[in-house]
């Protein structure tokens, strides 16, 4: 892929720990949008939790919106914002899978916004909604191994903004696990930071077909 060997060099620059727990609400660079294929994660560990996400024809739906820094990300921040409401969780799960993973990602990325949890989940739906998701792949009708590369090619080709240094595909288990988009406050597309760009390198990678 046309950034791994950047990617790898970079990697070994980091320290052991990128991230800092309790940082300040609202002091961040840029964020970064994780979009998961569904099915994938139903394979790899929703099933064995019974989610209900993994009864529906959901394909790329929403991880999460992360508030990050150029070197690292914060996490869990102290905020004055009031927690969101279950009804307000809830009414994300069309998007995100399920009221609890709405609830997790404001407790540990959306409190480091310094949005209100209101705010931050609109903002997050409208994250999602910039982003166009390649249809090519809620056509397949059997699991496939592709290399990781096709899945960024097909979100370049899909989203003529978007140019390599701004997304990339990670692995998991040898699936293919998350599309990240690497976006400015205002929601436009910006290049990630260089502990964001883990591109994925397998050729094989699995990517199964919508339920």
């Amino acid at each position: 892929m046309r950034l791994a060997t950047l990617a790898a060099a970079l990697l070994t620059a980091l320290p052991a720990q990128a991230f800092a727990d309790g940082e300040k609400a609202g002091a961040f660079d840029y964020y970064v949008m994780a979009l998961s294929w569904s099915p994938n994660w139903c394979r790899l560990e929703g099933d064995a939790r019974e989610a209900e996400q993994c009864d529906t024809d959901a394909g790329w739906v929403l991880h999460g919106l992360w508030p990050q820094y150029h070197r690292g990300w914060p996490s869990y921040c102290p905020t004055v914002e009031r927690a969101p409401s279950r009804q307000m969780t809830g009414a994300m799960a069309d998007i995100m899978g399920s009221g609890g993973l709405a609830w997790h990602q404001w407790k540990k990325h959306g409190a480091c916004s310094g949005l209100s949890a209101r705010a931050y989940y609109d903002l997050s739906r409208q994250a999602y909604g910039s982003i166009t998701r390649p249809e090519v792949f809620r056509s397949l009708d059997k699991a496939v191994k592709l290399p990781a590369a096709v899945v960024e090619e097909a979100f370049l080709k899909a989203n003529p903004g978007l140019k390599a240094d701004m997304l990339t595909i990670t692995c998991r288990d040898g699936m293919i696990q998350e599309a990240r988009v690497c976006l400015s406050r205002d929601l436009i597309p910006v290049p990630c930071g260089r502990d964001t760009i883990r591109d994925c390198t397998m050729t094989d990678a699995l990517f199964t077909p919508l339920r």
